[in-house]
């Protein structure tokens, strides 16, 4: 039970969150697998995902369904709320995207970011990130 004094987590400002997006939008069915990179600052899925969507993009809508791999967040609320908002959050097992997370807007689309570890050394992330939104992936 959480008591009346407790203060939510500290979600980071936009502007400090760890995201690349891609400059073009998708186009058909197979023109991007990804688009974007995120590295979060932990798995902790309940502190992370707020900041995450803060900092996207308002022409993205709001996003009511987050997926996640169950194996990379192993700690995954079904349901968490964001900003006033409810938001969906499904696991999937799937061997073939561990490391992304897929956000859907109804009405406006699906988007998939690649999940850079949270461990990476900031070399390293800043390369796979801007590798993610320069091919895709």
């Amino acid at each position: 039970m959480t008591s009346a004094s407790s203060s939510p987590p500290s979600v980071p400002a936009p502007s400090e969150v760890r995201l690349r997006l891609a400059n073009q939008p998708r186009q058909g069915p197979t023109a991007r697998r990804i688009d974007g990179a995120w590295w979060p600052r932990s798995y902790d899925l309940a502190a992370e995902l707020p900041g995450l969507l803060g900092g996207l993009p308002d022409a993205w809508g709001r996003i009511s369904s987050v997926l996640v791999n169950g194996d990379t967040w192993p700690a995954c609320p079904e349901r968490l709320v964001v900003a006033g908002q409810a938001v969906h959050v499904g696991r999937t097992d799937s061997p073939t995207a561990p490391h992304t997370v897929c956000l859907l807007a109804p009405g406006r689309g699906r988007w998939d970011l690649l999940v850079v570890p949270p461990a990476t050394e900031e070399t390293e992330a800043v390369r796979l990130m801007e590798q993610a939104v320069a091919q895709g992936v």
